[in-house]
């Protein structure tokens, strides 16, 4: 009976010891198998200042791009901090206290974007000498526009956010909508024997921008000929007079005015614009000097509301 006994017990015993290895395989086998999930759940990103390794879907997100961040609305993905000061008109709702102030585009607060520990910064060209400072608190993806490539650049910026954000296939749709939206300008601007000239507006001041430059997408891509295609290509942009305009005597005259996206009581720039030199042009006679929306030309620029927003102004000129 006692042999019995020692038998059964023996039994059990092994028994528990087979179960708990089984346990510890499983366990180790759930592991592994369960470990390129969590890799796919992080995304690289290189860019033009290194990489950034994000995590997908992100939750906590500061913004210093506005272009980034209309995409983003788009998209219908929160944000939580953001730039306040001089925030266009057409993301106005991003100025209330859902969301926190993290300083301006140009002087950010890092102290506030710090206490919101974020999983993701987006920057641009404005920030990008501080690039660094960003990346020291959280994975910082650069996302800006090269006038070089602009479409291509811009085509790039969207699938980085589709990818990140897991909105692939909303993106690739909303990218076909403005392919289709410039091929209509393009089709249009390129049949036209008019000349275009493009100027920024500053205080009285006039800098013209020409091919491959910051607003030079107007010729590059919708196909708009340029009045003077020797303009120094620049960020900040060739500094003319208003002698220069009515020398190039532009068809169509497209005017950026930098005070109306920057300043709440700027005078308008067309006060300064159209004056006896100006009123002399083509463009002015035929009524062709379209002034363009500053919120998006100037403020934003290169996000899928600000880009279709952008295109559909330059239609006008038909």
């Amino acid at each position: 009976m006692k042999k019995w006994t020692l038998f059964i017990m023996l039994f059990v015993m092994a028994a528990v010891f087979a179960a708990c290895g089984s346990k510890e395989t499983s366990q180790s086998g759930e592991k592994e198998k369960n470990e390129p999930e969590k890799q796919a759940e992080e995304v690289t990103i290189t860019h033009e200042y290194g990489d950034a390794t994000v995590k997908k879907n992100p939750e906590k997100i500061v913004v210093f791009d506005f272009g980034v961040l209309d995409t983003l609305d788009e998209l219908g993905i929160n944000v939580t901090g953001l730039p306040q000061a001089t925030l266009p008109a057409y993301l106005e709702k991003y100025a209330g206290d859902d969301y926190t102030n993290v300083g301006s585009l140009k002087e950010p607060d890092f102290e506030a974007i710090n206490e919101l520990k974020p999983d993701v910064i987006f920057i641009s060209g404005r920030q990008a000498d501080l690039y660094d400072q960003f990346a020291e608190i959280a994975p910082t993806v650069y996302i800006g526009v090269d006038t070089n490539r602009y479409m291509e650049s811009f085509e790039e910026n969207m699938n980085i956010i589709g990818e990140i954000f897991g909105k692939e296939d909303q993106v690739k749709a909303e990218l076909e909508e403005v392919e289709k939206q410039i091929a209509g300008v393009n089709e249009k601007a390129e049949s036209m024997d008019k000349k275009a000239l493009i100027v920024l507006a500053n205080e009285g001041k006039v800098s013209a921008y020409g091919s491959k430059s910051r607003f030079g997408w107007i010729h590059d891509v919708l196909g708009f000929k340029a009045a003077d295609e020797n303009i120094e290509v620049s960020t900040h942009g060739q500094g003319i007079s208003f002698e220069y305009i009515l020398e190039t005597n532009p068809d169509i005259l497209f005017v950026i005015d930098r005070g109306a996206a920057v300043e709440e009581d700027a005078e308008p720039a067309k006060a300064a614009i159209e004056n006896d030199l100006v009123k002399k042009t083509t463009a002015y006679k035929d009524g062709k000097i379209l002034y363009l929306d500053a919120d998006y030309w100037y403020l934003s620029g290169g996000g899928l509301q600000s880009i279709k927003a952008m295109i559909k102004s330059v239609e006008e000129a038909y």
